[in-house]
């Protein structure tokens, strides 16, 4: 049986090895909308791949709230959704406070930091301990707060995609001043706590080889408390389309926030190199268009405005027949603590190009042979590899061949629920609990 084959075999109430019993899941998420970033798109995946090997899986989440599929509940634990749109920084109204975390919310955001982190660990802990006996496990997707230190009801297992304080970093290197350094470290306050609480946690998932050895560096965990589960592409949904037409010289690319970490204004300026010998070339990013900071002015700078186009809202299917129509899809990430984006371009046979950046050689495998692999932060490389790419209709097909079997082989959801559930059982059996015979509904 092929990889395919196996990916798309019916999995419902397989719940492990014969014998087992289905488990009953809290999945906490502080920030769970898909559109929002990566981790919207791990609790969404990953719920419904756990539901569909038998285990009852619930969602627990902030604004704004994930996107969940059918067979999975949602539980709102709602904040005081101070950085919701269009009106980002609020002040809310007096009837709007319910007790002393919606007052710490609010002071620690007009103080310039992020309290989302630790006001919903407090909820969530308060939550849980009104529910007690109803999980098996619960499984935070990266909060770290001090409310989940201690006794929560269950087993904790622990998701940190990588650790923030790269993204701090980052950041603060590119600050053009000592206030936008100032405020860069007051934003990312949360971390310190985010450390002294990751080096609590019992049992932590990671999503690559390259996290799990900045989580030991930057947090101090220890690494025979961190177990590797490979995150995927729903194969399904992103898969090759024949009928989809491509678009001469479309380069798509996703980039859900103009932050440095993602590198998209080293692509804008490998645009403009690339549109000297290809003036057919342009660039679409599924983002929100940012009206100031460093890649609205390069885009200014190079004279751009036609050939960058921003996208936002679109449906799945929309967004998968765009990546379909691309002659190229790019990550251009200084760093990634994964690529969802990379995963599920190659699992539609559309060829990328993309940087070695943190774990993105681990999804996207060696240059030349399922992708292009360019140093991040490298303009000129970037438009090298484009041009490459665009003058050269069989490395194309043969490296978006390879990269969908590539992700058949080694990066789907199914493979990750599978993998998730036995970290679960092994926190479970390493409390001496034991799971209860039928599951909540």
């Amino acid at each position: 049986m092929t990889a395919e084959a196996i990916e798309a075999s019916p999995r419902t109430g397989d719940s492990g090895r014969e014998g087992e019993r289905p488990l009953r899941i809290a999945l906490l998420t502080y920030k769970g909308n898909p559109f929002c970033g990566g981790q919207g798109v791990y609790v969404r995946h990953l719920s419904r791949e756990l539901a569909r090997l038998g285990h009852s899986v619930e969602v627990i989440g902030a604004q704004p709230y994930p996107v969940l599929d059918e067979g999975v509940p949602l539980t709102e634990l709602a904040s005081l959704d101070l950085y919701r749109s269009p009106d980002p920084f609020r002040t809310p109204a007096k009837d709007e406070y319910r007790d002393w975390i919606d007052r710490l919310e609010v002071a620690t955001m007009r103080t310039g930091g992020f309290p989302e982190p630790l006001t919903f660990s407090l909820r969530a802990r308060r939550h849980l301990a009104a529910r007690r006996g109803e999980f098996d496990v619960v499984h935070d997707n990266q909060t770290l707060g001090y409310g989940l230190l201690g006794d929560v009801g269950a087993p904790l297992v622990t998701t940190i995609h990588h650790p923030i304080t790269v993204d701090r970093q980052l950041e603060l290197d590119a600050a053009p001043d000592w206030k936008r350094r100032a405020s860069v470290r007051r934003w990312y306050g949360f971390t310190r706590m985010q450390k002294r609480v990751a080096r609590r946690l019992p049992s932590v998932l990671t999503v690559s080889g390259t996290s799990k050895g900045e989580i030991v560096d930057h947090l101090g965990v220890s690494e025979d408390r961190i177990r590797v589960v490979h995150i995927g592409a729903d194969t399904g949904l992103w898969s090759p389309d024949p009928a989809i037409i491509e678009v001469p010289g479309r380069i798509v690319t996703t980039s859900s926030a103009d932050v440095p970490l993602k590198g998209l204004v080293f692509l804008v300026e490998a645009l403009a190199k690339l549109r000297t010998e290809h003036p057919e070339a342009h660039l679409v990013v599924v983002g929100k268009r940012a009206e100031d900071g460093p890649v609205a002015q390069a885009i200014e700078k190079y004279g751009l405005g036609d050939a960058v186009e921003f996208v936002k809202g679109i449906t799945d299917a929309e967004l998968v027949d765009l990546v379909r129509s691309a002659q190229i899809s790019c990550v251009p990430s200084l760093y990634e603590g994964f690529s969802l984006p990379a995963a599920e371009a190659m699992a539609t046979g559309t060829p990328l190009l993309a940087t070695t950046g943190g774990a993105i050689p681990e999804v996207a495998g060696t240059d030349g042979e399922t992708c292009l692999a360019v140093p991040p932060g490298d303009a000129g490389a970037l438009a090298a590899g484009l041009a490459r790419l665009l003058d050269d209709p069989a490395l194309r097909r043969r490296l978006g061949a390879a990269g969908r079997e590539r992700v058949l082989e080694k990066f789907t959801w199914a493979r990750a629920a599978q993998g998730t559930a036995e970290l679960y059982r092994e926190a479970i059996e390493a409390q001496g609990r034991v799971p209860a015979r039928k599951p909540a509904r």
